[in-house]
């Protein structure tokens, strides 16, 4: 069914303000939900709030977190969220980086201990949109096999980057370095369908469609995914002192208490490199270029990194965004969760 996205977003923050958030923290959890859904990234909008509604009502997420951000350098920084809403935390978080790019022309602030955030997309277009770069990554569960082993070890460790354009144009991408993101799966879990061959394994490591017999998932393009979810672990892991690797923490394991991840975001303010008109300039350039060139056999487009996402998002806030019935069903509903998600089983059947 369609909703329209002040509807949805009113629907996510009740929820979540209902669960225990304060309703500051609910309505901006919301606004990356939306941003998710308004894009058609389902895996990572309204279809989560169920989860994120039981373990904030667990008390695996903190409801009045202490937010505190250390400058460690002059382009460098820490920000903890003390387990509060991923969310809230990396939006401000990425705040601070932008503020120190603009000083000094580059920020790295790692942000730690810290719940499940969404779309990386959110918080590097925040950047984006006050004329930086904006790059993010992050560490997730350990549900991917690395390339040429049978057991799980890193996460879907999603990589998201954005540059502006002019007139409010913009790059954007933002890329899980598995195959397909685990939310993709639960989406497919949502609305019973089956998944492509290639995205993941069952428990014997065998290939499979089915989305309730995933066991793990397969970096893109083998050893390259492996070595660029390898990156990101560091970056986000290793790098802030948290835990790596098989011991970051599951989503589904514990919901009573917080699952202190990472993230870092990288912000470049392009007017300490080159002029701000030229660069904007060349970034619409490079998007009419890939327009441009003639489409390969099978396809009638060239599309540049976040043009159809972009463009999707002009369809959903003029008809509405689309949403599973059962996930809106349990958005208008008095129930804060039912029980589903606090399993010590990872992949959450």
């Amino acid at each position: 069914m369609r909703v329209n996205s002040e509807e949805l977003h009113t629907l996510i923050m009740n929820k979540l303000h209902a669960a225990g958030l304060t309703e500051d923290h609910a309505s901006g959890v919301a606004d990356v939900l939306v941003h998710a859904d308004s894009r058609g990234y389902h895996s990572h909008g309204a279809m989560r709030v169920e989860y994120y509604a039981e373990r904030i009502a667990k008390g695996g997420t903190t409801i009045h977190p202490q937010f505190t951000f250390e400058k460690t350098g002059p382009s460098a920084g820490i920000f903890n969220g003390d387990n509060g809403a991923g969310h809230v935390a990396a939006k401000e978080a990425m705040d601070e980086a932008i503020q120190l790019a603009k000083e000094t022309g580059i920020a790295v602030v790692g942000v730690k201990r810290i719940g499940h955030s969404g779309a990386l997309s959110y918080f590097t277009e925040q950047a984006a949109n006050k004329d930086m770069i904006g790059i993010s990554v992050c560490q997730s569960d350990p549900m991917v096999v690395p390339y040429g082993g049978a057991e799980p070890y890193y996460g879907t460790n999603p990589i998201a980057f954005a540059a502006p354009g002019e007139d409010g144009k913009m790059i954007s991408f933002d890329m899980a370095t598995t195959v397909q993101a685990w939310g993709k799966v639960l989406h497919a879990r949502s609305k019973n369908e089956a998944i492509d061959e290639g995205w993941a394994v069952d428990e014997k490591g065998e290939p499979t469609t089915d989305p309730f017999n995933v066991n793990a998932l397969l970096p893109i393009a083998g050893p390259k995914g492996y070595g660029l979810m390898f990156m990101v672990d560091i970056l986000s892991g290793v790098l802030l002192g948290l835990p790596f690797g098989s011991r970051v923490s599951s989503m589904y394991n514990d919901l009573t208490t917080g699952r202190n991840l990472g993230q870092l975001h990288i912000v470049i303010n392009p007017e300490y490199f080159t002029d701000l008109p030229t660069f904007k300039k060349n970034i619409v350039q490079t998007m009419e270029d890939l327009n441009n060139i003639k489409p390969a056999p099978g396809f009638d487009h060239v599309y540049f990194p976040g043009q159809r996402s972009m463009a999707r998002e002009q369809e959903y806030l003029e008809n509405g965004i689309e949403i599973v019935d059962n996930i809106y069903e349990y958005l208008i509903s008095d129930v804060i969760h039912n029980d589903s998600f606090g399993k010590t089983d990872p992949f959450a059947k």
